[in-house]
């Protein structure tokens, strides 16, 4: 090859690369900054959602304002959702009487079939059916079960709590 060929090829690689290692560091000094501002933002308000529960009453998210919130999003054929029902009875049950509510939202499903599995495994809170998915979507479920706990003011606690029951022990305490 000639030289002069060589010596092209070779300033057009190194010219390529550092842009390609530019590229490189300024998305990670994006990614920084975005990181850096998600961390002192608000927390976020809690979209509202209307959907109708299984006697065909309709309920929204802000008539549960004032009260903790433990959305549950799920399904009817999830097995690790079905394994959640026993603790989600024992939680709802600790907190009769108390600023708190257990709303499950059953994703993609008939209200009948979500009415025969609500009789089968007796479930006593309030259980309300998202049958297009627009809920789920709204909330960027990506899958079941995923828990968000809505404080008393409206805005999202958690979202995909590790342990849900802590987070609202913590705002029950917090007043």
């Amino acid at each position: 090859m000639k030289p002069k060929f060589c010596l092209a090829i070779l300033a057009s690689s190194l010219f390529i690369l550092t842009a390609w290692i530019a590229t490189i560091s300024d998305v990670r000094a994006s990614d920084q900054s975005v990181q850096k501002i998600s961390t002192t933002q608000p927390a976020p308000l809690a979209p509202n959602f209307t959907l109708k529960d299984l006697s065909g009453k309709t309920r929204s998210l802000k008539d549960y304002r004032g009260k903790i919130v433990l959305l549950y999003f799920t399904t009817t054929w999830c097995p690790y959702c079905k394994t959640d029902i026993p603790k989600l009875k024992k939680l709802y049950a600790s907190m009769k009487g108390k600023d708190f509510e257990l709303i499950s939202i059953y994703i993609a499903e008939s209200p009948k079939k979500v009415a025969s599995f609500v009789e089968k495994y007796s479930l006593p809170y309030t259980i309300l059916v998202d049958p297009e998915a627009s809920v789920a979507r709204t909330y960027g479920i990506q899958g079941v079960p995923t828990k968000i706990v809505v404080a008393k003011s409206g805005i999202i606690a958690c979202w995909q709590c590790a342990s849900a029951e802590d987070k609202i022990d913590e705002l029950l305490k917090a007043k």
